[in-house]
């Protein structure tokens, strides 16, 4: 037998698994797990001086973290899939049907089938530690629980409680699950295996009966079923089948029989695992674990970064601050006086207050956060800083002098970024002592919510500056994606057509409710006129005055983000842009149509707005990918996915290029085209596939299937 799982006796006469995958900071429920586990089975369920079974993990921080996903790729068939999830049930209901007390010991990551494995013993109990979360999170990849979470947890802890777990794929801490029901009691690490033995002791070799959950009886279970329903198409439009899915097998499974409602689960899984947007929420995974693993090769050593300075306390300055903070890193905040610095704590403060509220953090680690960041607007000794972060306003004369008066400050400094959305890192670092020292590193708004960060590298930038940067965003949590110093970089070069396009359709007239409307259909988060209050009308305005002029083949920029700024509109920062927050609530600004003709054009139905909307990303990313700005079509996908919000059931750009069909998308964009609008004119890179035959992710005859030339270190 392998050791995956190792089998020991503590006491007199209770067994505990202890799952420890050899090489790997993971567990998981694969083939070669399952078999070891059911050997493991068919020993306690024979030996009759057992008289209680812990589970536990011994990785420091997950517990198991459920399916190998590998085994739901699209190239395995129904029969496969079916065996797949065949071989978890059964397994996990011979757990339930041992005639003595089960424990799950949760410490670290109990997700999917690892929080399954739980739901299958008797009770479960949960370490305090912050590395818990339980949850079944199959929904967020377009399938559900089917290894008995959609049965078992229903009847654990009632209809609502458990069909808000599942559909939104959250992920609890141990105190949040103990309160639901989903654990039964939680304590300090070391004292888990403790309190399991004790459990098992009071029962006295007793199995758990279950309580009667009201709540899954009718009528309240049509009542609930009903509401849960109802938010559920609000949340996801229609677009994502898992939630539907799920909560048809959940509500039927709390009146049917064990085993129907494990076969309802299997019938669905198979259904969602097998249709295309499981196929892409799955790949969007794999594509941020594939970033965590992102690394480049450096000749020379890369020391761990402690202590940072943020050059500029202003929206994005202050965003960066507190998320360092919040990371363990010491942050001097550094600003030209005493207002923008207050304010930029100010700001500080708020995030973490609304994060005690949201119990991500608790009072004591928020102060604690707090004290770790040094507010400075003098200059002070800044010899044992070991990154520094511009991010100051998007001037490139404020930043080049920003960056003159740094080098000389931190001369022993690893790496010097700036945040800059836009702006050259090679003009930035032009003139500099050490230009290979520069680097950009480009968070997106919300900092504390939004995960891509762009790793921007310029000509002169060195590769151990690089492997610093990379280093250091995944060491903050972050998803890193490394690209070449270009105009607008990868994110806004592709996100900035979209969002001009979105003010041409408004200045013809199109209404402001309507070109939002049809992005929120397509699958976007929010409407690019929403977007651009969220942004701020007056950065929108500049980004895009300064990306013209270094970009070809953008869409012309018309006056109606002038005329708005003009009249302080700046969006949801002042209160007005194209909604009005002035009362807290969103609602659309009834001054706004002053800015279009009176009457809205006719002729062009909601397809050739979506298409016009969404061609013109297409396009630029594939002007994105022919310039190198980036090497691999799954790291552009992957970029608008976690930077832009693109909708990820689509896959991304190039993947919904793929799936539509480039002879398609081409023929469309020179459809657009003939309509006096030459920046649709496809680009070469599209042309020439269609001459080839060739698409994105599919070899052709003169194409090789796309491959990174980056390294991606295989650490498990």
């Amino acid at each position: 037998m392998d050791q995956n799982i190792r089998r020991e006796t503590i006491e007199s006469g209770i067994a505990v698994l202890t799952f420890d995958r050899p090489e790997s900071s993971a567990n998981i429920f694969d083939q070669t797990t399952f078999d070891e586990l059911n050997e493991h089975l068919n020993i306690l369920s024979r030996d009759s001086t057992v008289r209680g079974l812990i589970i536990r993990s011994a990785k420091p921080k997950i517990f198991i973290a459920g399916a190998d996903l590998h085994g739901f790729t699209k190239e395995l068939t129904a029969e496969k899939l079916s065996v797949l999830i065949e071989q978890g049930q059964k397994t996990f209901d011979r757990i339930a049907a041992l005639p003595f007390p089960t424990i799950a010991a949760i410490h670290g990551v109990a997700v999917g089938g690892g929080f399954e494995v739980a739901l299958a013993c008797d009770y479960r109990i949960a370490s305090l530690d912050p590395a818990t979360k339980i949850g079944l999170p199959e929904t967020m990849l377009g399938i559900l629980p089917a290894w008995g979470g959609s049965t078992r947890l229903p009847r654990l802890i009632g209809l609502p409680a458990a069909l808000d777990a599942i559909l939104s794929g959250k992920q609890y801490s141990a105190k949040a699950a103990k309160n639901l029901g989903m654990v039964d009691e939680i304590a300090h690490r070391e004292r888990l295996l403790g309190l399991a033995a004790r459990l098992i002791g009071s029962n006295q070799g007793k199995k758990r009966k279950l309580k009667l959950q009201l709540t899954n009886r009718p009528p309240i279970s049509t009542f609930v079923a009903a509401q849960a329903k109802k938010k559920a198409l609000a949340k996801t439009r229609g677009h994502y089948p898992a939630p539907l899915k799920a909560l048809e097998v959940v509500v039927a499974g709390v009146t049917l029989p064990h085993a129907q409602s494990l076969e309802n689960e299997r019938r669905a899984f198979i259904e969602l695992a097998s249709g295309e947007i499981a196929q892409n929420l799955i790949r969007v995974f794999f594509l941020q674990e594939r970033s965590k693993k992102l690394s480049v090769k450096s000749d020379q050593p890369i020391r761990k970064v402690e202590k940072v300075l943020v050059v500029g306390a202003g929206l994005m300055g202050s965003g960066i601050a507190q998320w360092l903070s919040a990371r363990g890193l010491r942050v001097v905040l550094k600003d030209i006086g005493p207002e923008p610095l207050g304010k930029g704590l100010q700001s500080i403060h708020k995030i973490y207050r609304d994060a005690i509220k949201r119990r991500i953090f608790s009072e004591t680690e928020a102060q604690a956060g707090l004290d770790r960041i040094l507010p400075t607007y003098e200059d002070i000794p800044l010899g044992n800083i070991d990154l520094v972060i511009e991010a100051a306003i998007e001037k490139l004369e404020l930043k080049q002098q920003i960056f003159r008066k740094i080098a000389e400050q931190v001369p022993t400094c690893q790496a010097i970024a700036s945040n800059t959305s836009a702006l050259s890192i090679d003009t930035i670092a032009n003139g500099l002592p050490d230009p290979a020292k520069v680097v950009g590193i480009h968070f997106f708004n919300p900092v504390h919510r939004m995960q891509l960060v762009e790793v921007v590298q310029g000509t002169k930038t060195s590769t151990p500056t690089v492997a610093t940067a990379i280093q250091f965003v995944k060491s903050i949590g972050k998803l890193p994606v490394l690209v070449k110093d270009s105009p607008g970089f990868l994110v806004n070069r592709i996100l900035l057509p979209y969002m001009m396009e979105a003010f041409n359709l408004f200045g013809e007239g199109y209404r402001l409710e309507r070109i939002d409307r049809v992005m929120l259909d397509f699958g976007m988060p929010m409407g690019p006129l929403r977007l651009t209050d969220e942004v701020g009308l007056d950065v929108s305005f500049h980004v895009g005055s300064d990306l013209v002029q270094r970009i070809q083949n953008l869409p012309p920029l018309n006056n109606t983000i002038e005329r708005m700024i003009a009249q302080g509109w700046l969006g949801r920062k002042s209160g007005k842009g194209f909604y009005d927050y002035s009362s807290g609530a969103e609602r659309q600004n009834t001054e706004i149509h002053a800015y279009q003709p009176e009457t809205e054009p006719t002729g062009a139905d909601d397809t050739t707005l979506r298409d016009r909307l969404v061609l013109v990303m297409v396009n630029e990313a594939a002007r994105c990918l022919a310039e190198k700005v980036i090497s691999d079509p799954a790291d552009v996908d992957f970029a608008m996915i976690m930077g832009a919000g693109w909708a990820p059931f689509r896959g991304g750009p190039l993947r919904y290029a793929d799936s539509v069909g480039i002879s398609n998308v081409v023929a469309r964009l020179q459809q657009l085209r003939e309509d006096r609008r030459d920046y649709f004119a496809p680009c070469a890179r599209l042309t020439d596939m269609v001459n080839q035959g060739s698409s994105f992710y599919l070899a052709g005859p003169n194409q090789s299937a796309a491959a990174s030339s980056l390294e991606y270190q295989s650490t498990p």
